[in-house]
């Protein structure tokens, strides 16, 4: 079954550095129901890789990303909000991205895709809740990528959120996350099967993006998290193989098995966009951060970091909430102790769960 919707995006839709797209969509699901006022929507957007779908629904029963945090009762209610989560513009989960078929020849963009900004994602999710009738939302909330886009939310569209909360995101990408990145790309188009980026969905850089997507695992979680679920425990003997430098340990094998799983799902000019759209990021183009937030007319705003984690530093996502705190916005910062680094708000619903529950219910 699926559950999602489409948005048809202005056409043409301008693109923030450059170029436009025709004929553009978003996919994106809901749950709850749209108040008379119109006043009870949350936006919720995704990490990197992530499909519109986040949870569990009558006409989708399969779990979603953030299975146990939406939903009826759950941290995030869907009895008290109308939550709409978007697959990012870029992505291959039904929004339009550079797998998507160009109207004016029929082939896929490839990449003929304009530059792709964590701009144009939030523009996208901006004109989506508009196709909904909604003008202002409750709250506008993200992790990791999502954390990125909902501030570029709020610096473009002043007034459109009431409230807005920032999971492990940052404001401009720190040159560690750079670098991991970079090298996961270089991974994608030094193997010889990206063919420049023309490759058919049937033949993918397959060996790049399991090399890039093993690199990024790793660093999502921590050194403590790895330690404590793997130590030293050896490959299963299903998954060894007789080559001389081949997987000994366990952590290889669930590395190689969440990778072989990316494959299948993910489109590498769609990693590729994406993952450089957050690279180039940088609020401060917008202005001061504090004049940005204060343009912004938010109420109140909650930013989620955790100390294990690699990619966005707690003293990244402190200065965003010494910004918010700065202009006016009373900001509730939760420097989180978990030991799963980045990937914390997947795991520990628990924690993540108390803090986001508490903010919305506020």
């Amino acid at each position: 079954m699926d559950a999602r919707h489409y948005a048809l995006l202005p056409d043409p839709f301008p693109m923030w550095r450059g170029g436009a797209l025709h004929g553009a969509r978003i996919a994106y699901e809901t749950w709850g129901t749209l108040n008379a006022a119109r006043d009870n929507a949350l936006l919720l957007f995704t990490g990197l890789s992530p499909p519109a779908h986040a949870a569990v629904s009558p006409r989708d029963p399969s779990p979603g990303w953030w299975e146990g945090m939406v939903g009826p009762g759950l941290a995030i209610d869907s009895e008290r909000f109308f939550v709409v989560c978007v697959n990012s513009l870029g992505s291959c989960f039904g929004s339009t991205g550079p797998a998507s078929p160009d109207p004016a020849t029929g082939r896929p963009y490839r990449l003929s895709f304009p530059d792709l900004s964590v701009e144009d994602i939030a523009r996208a999710g901006f004109e989506t809740v508009r196709s909904l009738g909604i003008t202002r939302l409750d709250t506008v909330m993200g992790p990791s990528l999502g954390g990125m886009v909902v501030l570029a939310y709020a610096a473009l569209f002043p007034g459109a959120a009431r409230r807005l909360l920032c999971i492990s995101g940052t404001a401009a990408a720190a040159p560690f996350a750079i670098a991991l990145r970079s090298i996961q790309r270089e991974c994608i188009t030094s193997d010889p099967a990206w063919a420049g980026g023309n490759y058919s969905s049937e033949h993918p850089p397959a060996t790049g993006q399991r090399l890039a997507r093993k690199l990024g695992t790793v660093t999502y979680r921590s050194a403590a998290e790895w330690q404590l679920r793997f130590g030293r425990q050896p490959i299963r003997d299903d998954m060894r193989h007789g080559d001389a430098f081949a997987s000994e340990f366990a952590v290889q094998g669930y590395l190689e098995t969440l990778a072989q799983r990316f494959v299948s799902a993910f489109d590498a000019n769609c990693y590729l966009y994406i993952s450089r759209s957050m690279d180039r990021f940088d609020l401060a183009v917008h202005g001061d951060p504090v004049a940005v937030f204060r343009r912004a007319e938010l109420e109140r705003a909650l930013v989620i970091g955790v100390q294990s984690d690699l990619l966005f530093s707690l003293s990244e996502q402190g200065a965003v909430a010494q910004s918010l705190e700065a202009a006016g916005v009373a900001t509730r910062f939760a420097p989180l102790s978990c030991i799963e680094g980045h990937d914390a708000f997947l795991v520990d619903l628990e924690t993540f769960g108390r803090e986001i529950r508490t903010f919305l219910e506020s």
